[in-house]
């Protein structure tokens, strides 16, 4: 056999690598890349100032390992958190890493691995069942409706039967768009400890487009629950690599059984703290993007949502008791989708049930 002939299936790979291909979607050079979802507002001007002088400073100690722990980061996200997502957490309820790929590898290597299962209902994000294969966990396809919302009786007959270790819910779903309501998720939560007990992953990569809440309040009193999410979406950072995660102070000291020693880089944690001192400029863009507004000269990825589909999608719902208040389900009996929480979620939604418009499933 040639040198040039060999491929990765002549190489003494793991069985579960054979016949997959890797993530990849490709880097074309246009205004609008929704093959990445990436967010087409470039950084503001006052922000790469910034980030050139905390990276200035952070320089001038590379021959230094950086903060092993990233502490300030770790505060500044527990405080953006808090601010944004209704409900407390401190720097120990906080973990960050390199992209939310790597925050989901982490969670995998630790609470996953050989013998072990983890389930997704799909169409979903693809990273979570390769990166479940890529860590040797089983992974487990799980049933949506015809509408893409999660069928809860499937879904929770599916956790019985299968009794994974790790179960991913995304919300708003890449692709689809479709948020879940809380119930849905509590739901699920305790259909996973009964059968096992079981980590409950909940991706919030794209909460800060939803028109709904988020689901972070749900980490309180269950210390199986996760909450992940991303700088690369409502931050436009997706060159920055930076995810995190929101759980109970035990899963983050448990996560750093697996963490590679210093992975986070010094100016990886300068830069991530100098667009967390623009957060509120960062989410103007965002409410511009919900708006289907883009850059100058940029027709937006995003489509404005036609107004009386607005008012009909975000119409008040009731007060679920036990739940925050904007976590209810959607009251109306007999709806395509009745159950679900609705979302202003832009990419990979029309805004009305039963009409999303798939995209490619985008990096983190």
């Amino acid at each position: 056999m040639n040198a040039t002939d060999i491929t990765i299936d002549d190489l003494p790979v793991r069985d579960e690598l054979r016949g997959k291909s890797p993530y990849g979607a490709p880097q074309l050079d246009v205004p609008v890349r929704l093959n990445t979802n990436e967010n087409p507002y470039p950084l503001p001007e006052p922000l790469v100032e910034r980030i050139a002088e905390r990276v200035r400073q952070a320089a001038r100690h590379l021959n230094r390992y950086p903060d092993r722990d990233a502490v300030e980061l770790r505060t500044g996200l527990a405080e953006y958190l808090t601010k944004s997502g209704g409900h407390p957490v401190g720097p120990g309820n906080v973990w960050a890493a390199n992209g939310s790929n790597e925050v989901i590898q982490q969670l995998l290597q630790t609470f996953g691995g050989p013998g072990r299962t983890a389930i997704g209902f799909e169409p979903s994000y693809s990273m979570h069942g390769l990166i479940a294969r890529g860590t040797g966990t089983g992974w487990i396809s799980g049933p949506r409706g015809e509408d893409f919302t999660i069928d809860l009786p499937a879904a929770e007959k599916a956790i019985a039967e299968h009794r994974p270790d790790v179960v991913f819910v995304t919300t708003p779903n890449n692709p689809t768009g479709t948020a879940v309501p809380a119930e849905t998720v509590l739901a699920l939560y305790e259909a996973a400890q009964a059968a096992g007990p079981a980590m409950v992953v909940v991706d919030e990569a794209y909460v800060e487009f939803s028109h709904g809440a988020s689901l972070l309040p749900l980490i309180e009193g269950r210390p199986n629950l996760v909450v992940s999410r991303t700088m690369s979406k409502a931050f436009g950072a997706a060159g920055l690599r930076l995810g995190y995660l929101a759980a109970h102070p035990a899963v983050v000291d448990a996560v750093q059984l697996v963490r590679l020693p210093y992975h986070l880089s010094a100016v990886t944690q300068a830069t991530a703290l100098a667009a967390l001192e623009h957060t509120d400029t960062l989410l103007k863009y965002v409410e511009q993007l919900k708006g289907g507004a883009g850059p100058a000269g940029h027709r937006t990825a995003y489509p404005r949502l036609r107004r009386h589909r607005v008012r009909r999608e975000l119409r008040p719902v009731r007060h679920v008791r036990g739940l925050p208040r904007g976590m209810a389900e959607d009251p109306r009996p007999g709806r395509p989708g009745a159950g679900q929480r609705r979302t202003g979620m832009a990419a990979g939604h029309r805004g009305h049930p039963g009409r999303e418009r798939r995209v490619p499933r985008r990096g983190r």
